[in-house]
C-alpha cells in the first residue's frame, strides 16, 4: 500500500495519475476527495431544497465526516485484501482519523509519502484552481505536515508529479524497507478538526 499524505491542493492526485500510467506495477487509486465528492453529489440532488432549519456547517462536518472517512478506511482494506496496490490519497488533518487509519493499517506494509509544498504555494494554488475552500490549506498545514517520519518525501513546488512520481517508482524498485508507516503512534487527539474538502 502506498500512502499519499499532503493538504488540499499539494499534489497527491496528479502525482498518482502518473503513477497509475505507468504498466510495470497496476496501482488502483482511491481518493478522499471522491468519497466527499460522491457524498455531495448525492446531498446536492436527493436532499430537499428548502430545509426546515438551517445547521452549521461544522454540526454537518461533525454528524458525517469521521463516517465517510471510516467508509474510506474501510474500502481500502478490502481492495488492499482483494490484492490490490493501492494508492492511498488523503490528508490526515486530525488526530482521530489518523488513528483510526493507524488502527486498520498498522499491519500492513505501507509505503509512508510526504507530499510537500510551501505554505504560500499552496494558497496560491487554491486560490487559482477555484474548487477548493478558500483558507482549507491555511487550516490544514501545520496540521498535516505535523508528521517527521516519512519513507520518501517529494516536493511538488521543485518537482513536477510525472518526476515525483518517478521518484516513488523508483523507491519501490529500489526494495527498500518501508519502516516510517510502523513506527509512528497514535496522536494524542488534541489538534481540531478541519474540513477534507
Amino acid at each position: 500500500m502506498l500512502v499519499l499524505n499532503g493538504t488540499s491542493s499539494s499534489g497527491k492526485t496528479s502525482i498518482s495519475a502518473e503513477l497509475i500510467k505507468q504498466k510495470e506495477i497496476p496501482f488502483y487509486h482511491v481518493s478522499i476527495d471522491d468519497f466527499f465528492n460522491n457524498y455531495n453529489d448525492f446531498i446536492n440532488h436527493k436532499f430537499p431544497d428548502e430545509p426546515v432549519r438551517e445547521i452549521d456547517h461544522q454540526v454537518v462536518s461533525e454528524i458525517l465526516d469521521d463516517s465517510i472517512c471510516s467508509v474510506f478506511y474501510s474500502t481500502i482494506k478490502l481492495l488492499s485484501e482483494m490484492g490490490f496496490n493501492v494508492i492511498v490519497d488523503t490528508v490526515f488533518d486530525n488526530d482521530k482519523r489518523f488513528n483510526e487509519f493507524l488502527d486498520h493499517f498498522a499491519d500492513r506494509i505501507t509505503l509512508f509519502v510526504g507530499v510537500l509544498c510551501s505554505r504560500e504555494e499552496l494558497i496560491r494554488r487554491e486560490q487559482a484552481r477555484g474548487d477548493r475552500q478558500i483558507g482549507l490549506v491555511d487550516a490544514q498545514f501545520d496540521i498535516v505536515y505535523r508528521f517527521d517520519e516519512y519513507d520518501l518525501e517529494v516536493n511538488t513546488e521543485e518537482l513536477t508529479p510525472a518526476e515525483c512520481a518517478e521518484q516513488i517508482f523508483n523507491y519501490i524498485k529500489s526494495n527498500q524497507e518501508y519502516s516510517a508507516f510502523q513506527k509512528l503512534r497514535k496522536r494524542d487527539g488534541n489538534l481540531n478538526r478541519t474540513l477534507l474538502t
